[in-house]
């Protein structure tokens, strides 16, 4: 059983909104599903943190959903800031499974098992501004990612952390998330949201103070889900 993770799939399917207008972007999501199908198995779990999909309600989420759970292994969802079709646990809980969608699971304030790993994470926030309701908003987010990784340590789990966001970005470091990392002493961060080859350059990408950090937005990794299995069994994280 293999771990892999994707953020960014920005699926077009249950609204006209495809990406393949921006560069690196062409025939997107018949790229993800060739490269998903390849290399992942049922037994498999893909951990998919935020923008999933471009619909606005999560009934009009239906197509890309179905999808998603069309396609192999066990997928952890969490939120981005473009998954407008997002809503309560329980909501969508429930809406997977009216529709026998059996693959998908929602990661909000709780944490999934990964053998000795537990897989925590929150949509984290940017406050460029310092606006103070992108302030509040920003520790909202530390709270949620608090409550997965305390959720992983009371199960004697190792957290892995998965935002959205990037908690740091260009030397401007998100503080409130980068403290809840620091606190529990979590070595090891994927996160996503970053799109073009500007943004690319300035991903902060591996060790920043103590803290080893991968980008895993859907064109930086050329549509491909990447396999971190190795990375989280590594004895450094």
């Amino acid at each position: 059983m293999s771990l892999f993770v994707i953020a960014d799939l920005h699926l077009p399917l249950a609204v006209d909104k495809p990406m393949d207008i921006f560069g690196g972007w062409e025939n997107y999501v018949g790229r993800l599903e060739y490269n998903w199908k390849r290399k992942i198995s049922p037994e498999d779990t893909v951990v998919l943190p935020g923008d999933i999909s471009w619909a606005m309600s999560l009934e009009q989420s239906l197509p890309d959903m179905r999808f998603i759970d069309s396609l192999p292994g066990k997928k952890i969802i969490s939120k981005g800031n473009h998954d407008y079709w997002w809503n309560t646990a329980s909501k969508m809980n429930a809406f997977f499974s009216d529709n026998g969608l059996t693959t998908l699971n929602i990661m909000h304030n709780n944490c999934f098992a990964y053998d000795d790993i537990g897989i925590c994470g929150s949509r984290g926030w940017i406050n460029e501004t310092g606006k103070p309701e992108d302030t509040k908003v920003i520790n909202r987010e530390a709270m949620r990612l608090e409550a997965s990784v305390s959720a992983a340590e009371k199960l004697g789990l190792r957290p892995v952390v998965f935002l959205h966001y990037p908690p740091v970005f260009a030397g401007a470091v998100n503080e409130p998330i980068f403290e809840v990392l620091k606190k529990h002493s979590i070595k090891l961060c994927f996160y996503g949201h970053l799109h073009g080859k500007r943004a690319h350059q300035n991903a902060v990408t591996g060790e920043y103070n103590g803290v080893d950090l991968c980008l895993i937005s859907a064109d930086y990794l050329q549509f491909d889900p990447k396999d971190i299995t190795g990375i989280v069994h590594n004895d450094k994280f």
